[in-house]
């Protein structure tokens, strides 16, 4: 496969996927506005510091309230990573390779992109309950489109190059939604593990999907549990060692190597240590590490591995 083609493959995969986690993210902020106190103010601030994207708000916006951050994160262009802005970029990779991919993906990814342009004129002014319909909208679009890549792509070369961007991403942001919470204020000191600290944490489970599934796991909500899921759980699909163990499978499955024989490239290598490194984490080594710096190195380093995956598989140089 060129490695043009392999690379819009990758980046359309984890664009969309990054356009849902987005959603989500602010979901988590919706989840509590419908629960909290109503002498507990909201915070905004947390998503943009979670994401990364703090730098740039703060270069465009006065202030981090809901009407900034919720256009911010939505349909800013000037934010490269907003629903938008991800939906346009997953366009452009697909529009790019149409040739190499089923008529059912391009349409559908050409579809949602103008569904949401359309929506930009007048959403400052949405009432809570049409963003929320709207964020709906992007989180089942997104599912939409996982099930047509499922039932219309050959498990060749490209559908793995896919699945490695959606899961890579997706290990990333489910980092960042237990991120979120260590950003969030509490009212004071006591409010930790209180009624409230653990609203929130509820919140986290509800916009990455996962409470149903946490329930019929853990008889207790606690934020031990809900980290050992998220983060441990072999059979969740957005746990950290399941997106790890799947994108794994799918880089060995692109190079044709047996994992019996050891990686054959320096990605492989990377890819394989990080995932050794979680699976054999006991939720204790990670409350003793301190979740958010646990987090933090995690990111590091599955950022390190998009950059080496790059370096292997796109950023070939002809051959003289």
């Amino acid at each position: 496969m060129l490695s043009r083609v392999a690379n819009s493959i990758y980046w359309m995969n984890r664009y969309i996927e990054r356009a849902d986690n987005y959603a989500r993210f602010i979901s988590v902020n919706f989840n509590l506005a419908l629960d909290l106190p109503p002498n507990v103010p909201e915070q905004w601030e947390p998503l943009i510091v979670a994401t990364a994207d703090h730098y740039n708000f703060f270069e465009h916006y006065p202030e981090a309230n809901r009407e900034n951050v919720l256009y911010f994160m939505t349909f800013d262009v000037n934010n490269p990573n907003s629903i938008l802005s991800c939906l346009y970029s997953a366009r452009e990779n697909a529009r790019t390779i149409r040739e190499s991919i089923s008529k059912e993906m391009w349409e559908y990814v050409n579809q949602i992109y103008w569904k949401v342009k359309d929506r930009v004129e007048g959403s400052k002014s949405w009432e809570l309950a049409r963003y929320q319909g709207f964020l709906e909208e992007i989180k089942s679009g997104s599912q939409l489109f996982y099930g047509i890549v499922d039932s219309t792509i050959t498990r060749g070369e490209g559908w793995h190059f896919g699945q490695l961007g959606k899961l890579l991403e997706r290990a990333d942001k489910t980092t960042r939604f237990l991120d979120v919470k260590y950003f969030t204020l509490l009212p004071n000191v006591d409010a930790v593990g209180s009624p409230l600290d653990l609203l929130l944490w509820s919140s986290v489970l509800k916009s990455v999907s996962a409470y149903n599934m946490f329930r019929q796991q853990y008889k207790v909500v606690n934020p031990t549990n809900i980290v050992e899921f998220l983060i441990l759980d072999k059979g969740f699909p957005r746990s950290v060692v399941h997106c790890l163990t799947e994108a794994e499978q799918s880089l060995y499955a692109i190079s044709g190597t047996s994992f019996d024989h050891g990686y054959s490239n320096l990605a492989e290598k990377k890819l394989s240590k990080i995932l050794s490194e979680v699976q054999f984490t006991e939720i204790e080594d990670i409350l003793n590490t301190g979740l958010h710096q646990f987090l933090d190195a995690f990111q590091s380093s599955n950022n390190d591995i998009g950059q080496t995956i790059h370096d292997t598989y796109f950023d070939l140089k002809p051959v003289n």
